[in-house]
């Protein structure tokens, strides 16, 4: 619950902070207004922690450097055609903006940028009316045009103006409505969610490498799952990962098999809960997230309505690794998480088998080396994909990847499984054999391989004797 006298006095310890009195007082003695802007002002009345500073100034870009210059050690101005300085002041990074109104022209992908005069109306041009509240330093006065101490109180995302105008100025802000409904657990107001439904096809205009990086920042929220349900209420996901609306389709009424888009949400949370235990501290696995949420997708294209009523999904997860690959490719991923997300899906299928009986030691070996540096991703998606509500074949489930992970360890001390060669190398393949380099080399390192994981360590020796027996074989 948000208390306000708290709040108040968050604010006066933030504007009373090093580095933002130094920017006051530089912006003061200069003759221009200096205000504290958006997220920070919203998180130290929420209680939450306050990271990269934001300001918002009459000044114009050129200006901006001119005052921050003697009080910064380095300064940056990549974002001068946006009216944005960056500076470096006591060790902190800062970004100070010019009064501005974003807006596109409905048909080009790149904001057209407008200056404005006060600091009313750069708040009001802003996404939400959270994030429209501004700290005016050094006098520690709240600027709040729009309502949004009220809609904190409420936990309400709603626009500062009209919703169909300000999605028109930045269609993208349809998306940051998912992603702080997720990241601050409130909820869209109906108006603001109307008109996400109405105008969600403009998101088009906007490049794939900024709607990636707001599903990005959604993803590493602690609970993603709101948003991703605002997505697919509001049919804003059709737009972009319409795999996952399809997940909705596979609702049986008939009750043959789960709901396969609960499912995926459910997998998503108990990924992230298994993140977070064995990797304490560490920053949040976006591909890790993204394999969860899409592990199932390959599911709507393979359903089979069986005899006697059963479903089947047979090599979903083949289907499901190679849509995967082409829509995070869509999205302007790089190659590595696209990599590490389509091979997680295609191998979460993989431990099953081992829970209906225990595998061979080279079956287990067979298990890493696909998984390859993919494997602790594959222990927790794996893990986290059981969500029977049946507890005894859950906890069968459990002490089975218990038992494989066991001996992976194992074997790892045993014969440092994570590099597994053969016995011989290309060079002494041909030596043995007298042949020179080509496709039967390959096929010899294959077999010595195979052999390898079959029967562990056998010696140079012994593997030289096996491969002449199989070279004679193939003649």
């Amino acid at each position: 619950m948000l208390n306000m006298a708290e709040g108040v006095a968050r604010l006066g310890d933030l504007a009373q902070s090093p580095v933002v009195a130094e920017l006051a007082r530089a912006f003061a003695a200069a003759g221009h207004q200096l205000a504290i802007v958006g997220g920070p002002v919203r998180d130290a009345l929420l209680g939450r922690a306050t990271h990269d500073l934001d300001f918002t100034t009459d000044a114009r870009p050129d200006r901006i450097l001119e005052i921050v210059t003697p009080v910064s050690s380095t300064q940056w101005d990549i974002g001068r055609a946006f009216g944005t300085i960056g500076a470096r002041v006591r060790g902190e990074q800062v970004e100070i903006t010019t009064f501005r109104a974003d807006s596109y022209d409905g048909e080009t992908r790149k904001p057209q940028v407008e200056f404005g005069d006060t600091l009313e109306g750069d708040l009001a041009r802003r996404d939400f009316t959270v994030n429209a509240m501004a700290l005016v330093v050094p006098e520690v006065r709240l600027v709040d045009p729009t309502g949004g101490v009220e809609d904190l109180l409420a936990g309400t995302l709603r626009t500062p103006i009209d919703p169909r105008v300000s999605f028109g100025d930045d269609p993208l802000r349809m998306l940051r409505a998912a992603r702080f409904s997720a990241q601050l657990g409130f909820d869209v107001e109906d108006g603001t969610r109307d008109a996400i439904a109405d105008l969600r096809g403009s998101l088009g205009i906007v490049s794939a490498e900024r709607v990636q990086s707001e599903l990005n920042r959604m993803l590493q929220t602690d609970d993603p799952v709101r948003g991703i349900r605002a997505m697919v209420d509001t049919g804003l996901a059709d737009e972009f990962l319409p795999e996952i609306s399809a997940l909705k389709l596979e609702v049986d009424e008939h009750h043959h098999h789960k709901d396969v888009y609960e499912h995926s949400l459910t997998v998503l949370r108990q990924a992230i809960d298994l993140e977070r235990e064995r990797n304490p501290g560490a920053d949040p696995d976006v591909a890790l997230r993204l394999a969860a949420l899409l592990h199932d997708i390959g599911k709507p294209r393979t359903r089979k309505l069986e005899d006697g009523g059963a479903v089947t999904f047979h090599h979903h997860d083949i289907v499901g690794s190679r849509m995967a690959r082409k829509r995070l490719q869509k999205l302007k991923y790089d190659t590595a998480t696209i990599q590490s997300v389509s091979r997680l899906i295609e191998l979460h299928l993989r431990f099953f088998g081992y829970a209906e009986g225990a595998w061979t030691d080279s079956a287990v070996r067979r298990y890493v080396r696909d998984a390859g540096p993919e494997l602790e991703r594959l222990h927790i998606l794996t893990r986290a994909d059981v969500t029977t509500r049946n507890r005894r074949k859950a906890l069968r489930l459990a002490r089975a990847y218990d038992d494989i992970e066991t001996r992976i360890v194992q074997l790892r001390e045993q014969e440092e499984i994570d590099s597994v060669r053969p016995e011989l190398d290309g060079n002494r393949i041909q030596e043995v054999l007298g042949i020179a380099p080509g496709p039967e080399v390959g096929k010899a390192y294959r077999f010595l391989l195979d052999l390898r994981l079959d029967e562990g360590p056998i010696g140079e020796e012994e593997a030289e004797r096996r491969l002449l027996a199989w070279w004679d074989a193939q003649s």
